[in-house]
């Protein structure tokens, strides 16, 4: 494991485990996708994880095996109950679904958008591109916050005392890291903290957040050392 890094928020006051009172939610970001066209998939249906994603999958569940998690909560789509059943399975419980943990929304769902070439090279997509805060080629970063935030609280209230463990995608998980730590939600998509299989957790005492902790439990099987971005994911 490797990039274990942690944030205080509040009075910074925590307990170690989950005794009374102390919450923890582990934000899983899905395992690798077999995406051979490199388009952004979005919310596509049929995307699945590849042979790495599904090695990825079964280091998380090894990894969180003795944890107090009593609930493995996903995002709809393919990928994420991919990335959650073996996780569901080494814990015995019974994976549920949440779309409030869906990927964010983009007009460029199914297209290439790489730089130099794709849809971003074509000027009838560049009215899509006139607003880079709200943004105006996808779901509103304050929406993507506002959903997975009532997701957290959800899980939060579900599972007091304990752990749960919520499979989603990694704009939604960095955004509502992002408003939770009081940063700006516009951001440069290459910096944020979010590898595949990452796990970012935040601890709660009774309904207030002390601290967020980032770590990447599948670093080694990660396809290119560093690289943080993949689009659609």
């Amino acid at each position: 494991m490797r990039s274990q890094r942690s944030t205080v928020v509040g009075d910074g006051k925590d307990t170690m485990g989950t005794a009374s009172g102390t919450t923890k939610i582990h934000l899983l970001r899905h395992g690798e996708v077999h995406n051979p066209g490199k388009v952004l998939y979005g919310r596509l249906p049929d995307y699945h994880l590849s042979e790495r994603g599904r090695a990825m999958a079964q280091r998380i569940a090894e990894v969180v095996a003795d944890r107090d998690i009593v609930a493995v909560i996903t995002s709809p789509l393919d990928r994420a109950v991919e990335t959650g059943a073996p996780v569901a399975q080494k814990l015995g419980v019974e994976p549920g679904v949440d779309d409030d943990l869906i990927e964010a929304g983009n007009t460029f769902e199914g297209l290439t958008v790489g730089v130099g070439d794709g849809a971003l090279s074509k000027p009838k997509h560049w009215k899509h591109l006139r607003n880079p805060f709200r943004p105006s080629w996808g779901e509103p970063y304050k929406e993507i916050a506002e959903r997975m935030r009532a997701g957290l609280d959800r899980a939060r209230k579900d599972a007091a005392g304990h752990e749960v463990l919520l499979v989603s995608h990694q704009l939604p998980i960095w955004t509502v890291r992002s408003a939770i730590e009081g940063r700006r939600l516009w951001h440069d998509p290459r910096k944020r903290e979010c590898s595949l299989a990452s796990l970012t957790t935040f601890t709660y005492r009774d309904d207030t957040i002390v601290s967020i902790a980032y770590s990447e439990p599948a670093a080694d099987l990660l396809p290119e050392a560093g690289k943080t971005f993949t689009a659609g994911a």
